[in-house]
């Protein structure tokens, strides 16, 4: 059983509320086998369409710790809708003893390996997202759809 990012199977659930990252290999995965579509930034509570996100001075693993932020390009604090998605996203995994996790790459939420950096310009710096630091410190394989 594995947990999906829901934009990948073409849920239009990113921050601009388009479809763009369906990706063709997990939606013929889901003809053979159960995959729960999760969005973690919906769960926690925020909106689609809504402002990018960027974890601030930090990655998801010390979001998690409170070390540092994620805020959106407005400039507006996110990390408890972020936490509480990953919260979320993580009972649900529970519930259905998935063992793994399928992300979108460098989403700040999702992201496996690298996320962007904070400074809203593109670059990338080495890290995972909120919810993927948090499945993995509970034991939960991450993946992301490059990884397929």
């Amino acid at each position: 059983m594995r947990l999906v990012s829901a934009c990948l199977l073409g849920v239009r659930c990113t921050w601009d509320g388009i479809g763009k990252n369906r990706n063709e290999k997990l939606v013929e995965l889901s003809k053979r086998e159960t995959l729960i579509p999760v969005c973690p930034e919906q769960l926690g509570g925020l909106g689609t369409p809504r402002p990018p996100q960027e974890i601030q001075g930090g990655s998801g693993a010390d979001v998690v710790d409170r070390k540092c932020r994620v805020r959106n390009r407005d400039g507006r604090d996110v990390s408890q809708e972020f936490l509480r998605g990953a919260e979320e996203t993580l009972r649900i995994a529970g519930l259905f003893g998935a063992g793994q996790f399928v992300g979108k790459s460098g989403s700040p939420s999702c992201g496996c390996g690298w996320i962007y950096d904070g400074s809203f310009s593109g670059s990338q710096v080495d890290g995972d997202g909120v919810t993927a630091a948090l499945l993995m410190r509970n034991g939960i394989r991450v993946i992301t759809e490059e990884d397929l």
